[in-house]
């Protein structure tokens, strides 16, 4: 009997929905692979999308979107990207943030305990069909972690911080540590 304790994951806390923001470089996507990384540890099934920079010869260059579930990947921006859809030096791969990126948000409304969204943002929201995904993963009643660009005006963005089940905290050079740790304990609802 023991044993089979061990096995089974511990119980989530009813569903929050968190925001993640700060100002660009100040750590949202690393403040999230450290929650990721403490909720799996305690064998809370993770899925959803999670952009990470590309760099090349110490320069950023573009962002590959993954599939946190499959760990599947695609460039969904870079320099190099030929694209009528740009955002500032990148061409976007609109083509990635609805396959893959829709696949990810559907199959993580299925089977995962917590969603992860990284990062709703400038490029991310130039797809209807994702920003569709977005919103019906936001209507689910499961647990959902996003970081969101500080400053962007783009609808969708500002419908989301208005919600009033959010939970907005930003990143800061001071909690970055911290923080991780206390979006975790407001998901299970135990201190770690």
């Amino acid at each position: 009997m023991f044993v089979e304790l061990l096995s089974v994951p511990r119980r989530l806390a009813a569903p929050v929905k968190i925001g993640i923001t700060g100002l660009p470089g100040s750590g949202k996507t690393q403040t999230l692979l450290r929650i990721i990384q403490l909720l799996e540890q305690e064998g809370i099934k993770v899925g959803g999308v999670v952009t990470e920079p590309i760099v090349e010869k110490n320069r950023r260059r573009g962002f590959q979107i993954t599939d946190w579930m499959t760990k599947d990947h695609e460039v969904f921006a870079h320099e190099d990207l030929k694209s009528r859809v740009r955002s500032g030096r990148y061409g976007i791969n609109v083509a990635a943030l609805e396959g893959l990126g829709t696949r990810a948000l559907a199959a993580a409304r299925e089977s995962a305990d917590v969603i992860v969204i990284d990062e709703v943002g400038k490029m991310e929201v130039e797809s209807e069909v994702f920003t569709q995904a977005i919103v019906d993963t936001l209507g689910t009643n499961k647990s959902i972690v996003m970081t969101l660009h500080k400053k962007s005006r783009n609808p969708l963005l500002q419908d989301i911080r208005r919600r009033d089940e959010l939970r907005l905290l930003e990143v800061t050079p001071v909690n970055k540590n911290l923080l991780a740790f206390k979006v975790v304990h407001l998901l299970t609802g135990r201190a770690h």
